[in-house]
């Protein structure tokens, strides 16, 4: 939990919103417990002022990442979309194309069978080519998210990395010189 946010929380509820009945205030001294909640703020060690403004920094971070990852995943819908839709546009050539080709073939009787076989092909060839170019774009998309994945898991280890050296209990060798240290001083 943060504690300096719970101590502003306790300071708007007491000093800034006290409950009151009619005039009278339960009782309280406004000035006295905001005087008691500004000398524990001050008492708090650095750890923990540092750790909140770490806790800040993390959530900071995450809220970027998350907007970059927002980012990230319009821009590939965005270029899988004009992938297929270049190859849409290239299949409908190819097979307007083979069309053509084909009604030009008709007219010529005697290879009426052949100009058939080799409009299918170039149809097949086109619907194939829209296939293997639609195919391209999605895999397109599944590694730009996967990458993405990759870089927020990297975001998420550092965090908890964070976490866990804010609760890692401090070691004896370590207090002494802190006290040694706060003796000098």
């Amino acid at each position: 939990m943060d504690v300096l946010r719970i101590l502003d929380d306790l300071n708007t509820l007491v000093v800034d919103k006290p409950k009151h009945f009619g005039p009278i205030t339960w009782g309280l001294d406004k000035d006295e417990i905001s005087m008691q909640i500004t000398k524990i703020r001050a008492s708090l060690p650095n750890e923990v002022k540092a750790a909140a403004a770490t806790v800040r920094d993390a959530e900071q971070i995450m809220a970027r990442a998350k907007e970059d990852a927002s980012k990230t995943t319009d821009a590939a819908q965005k270029e899988s979309e004009r992938i297929v839709a270049e190859a849409r546009k290239e299949a409908e050539r190819l097979i307007e194309q083979a069309r053509l080709q084909q009604e030009h073939m008709i007219g010529e009787s005697e290879i009426l069978k052949l100009s058939k076989a080799q409009s299918e092909e170039v149809r097949n060839a086109a619907e194939r080519e829209a296939t293997v170019m639609r195919r391209g774009a999605e895999s397109y998309a599944r590694d730009v998210l996967s990458q993405l994945e990759g870089v927020v898991g990297k975001v998420m280890t550092t965090i908890e990395r964070g976490k866990q050296e804010m609760t890692r209990p401090e070691l004896p060798a370590q207090a002494v010189v802190r006290e040694k240290e706060k003796v000098r001083a």
